[in-house]
């Protein structure tokens, strides 16, 4: 319904400062087109994307890649989804934007902004990229909004965090309650995490507070951009 997933498009006042925390990560820049009125820069590990936007708006958006995106939108209202923003004029790079009930901003583009990253670049520092969770105080609510847009949903019964995994072709969504952590989260895994938290910090990478209860510091933790973007490192998986 939404398209194929894009980046998560974050907006960040100092996109030098940014840039320079995911490349310490060993997150690689990719080819950006010109399609964008403001600075604008995209980082790979290669199974996901960050999109930095110099700009005002929405602090972390999802954004997707629907080709025809005007022609989409009765399909869209019939399914229930409500822009509350459009830009779909003859001159106009056309885009919708919508919220899900827990408030997280997606964005469907009519096109791709950057060029794909390579197959072969290796997986960030962080470890594997596994997924973004979101705070939601009404699981079931955001559960149908994402199933309604065609992902498919699962009960997840081990994880420490996420109470249900959403699983699309191309984006892992799972949902948290805000009790754990009150933000957005990117997710990444690794059975030997302890060993990437060392090696971080021996290259000056810390961790941040605020490490959700039950999770063992010595091997998992919470980084945090310069933008506010959390990410989420563990052992689990």
């Amino acid at each position: 319904m939404f398209g194929r997933f894009l980046e998560l498009s974050v907006t960040t006042p100092d996109i030098a400062a940014s840039v320079q925390f995911y490349e310490r990560l060993g997150f690689a820049q990719l080819a950006t087109g010109d399609a964008l009125p403001h600075p604008y820069g995209v980082l790979s590990d290669g199974r996901m994307c960050l999109g930095l936007h110099q700009r005002t708006g929405p602090a972390r958006q999802l954004s997707f890649v629907h080709p025809g995106l005007a022609r989409h939108v009765h399909e869209l209202l019939a399914a229930g989804f409500e822009p509350h923003a459009a830009r779909l004029g003859d001159d106009d790079f056309h885009e919708l934007q919508l919220r899900d009930p827990a408030g997280q901003d997606i964005a469907l583009l009519e096109a791709r902004t950057f060029s794909p990253p390579r197959s072969e670049h290796a997986r960030s520092h962080c470890g594997w990229f596994s997924g973004y969770s979101l705070p939601a105080f009404d699981i079931e609510q955001v559960r149908d909004y994402w199933e309604r847009a065609g992902f498919v949903a699962l009960d997840v019964t081990d994880d420490p965090i996420a109470q249900v995994a959403l699983t699309s072709d191309t984006l892992t969504l799972s949902l948290h309650q805000p009790r754990a952590i009150a933000a957005p989260l990117l997710l990444f895994t690794d059975p030997d995490m302890q060993g990437r938290l060392a090696r971080l910090a021996a290259a000056g990478m810390h961790a941040a507070p605020g490490l959700p209860a039950g999770l063992d510091p010595r091997a998992n933790a919470l980084l945090e951009a310069p933008e506010g973007t959390l990410l989420l490192l563990t052992a689990e998986g």
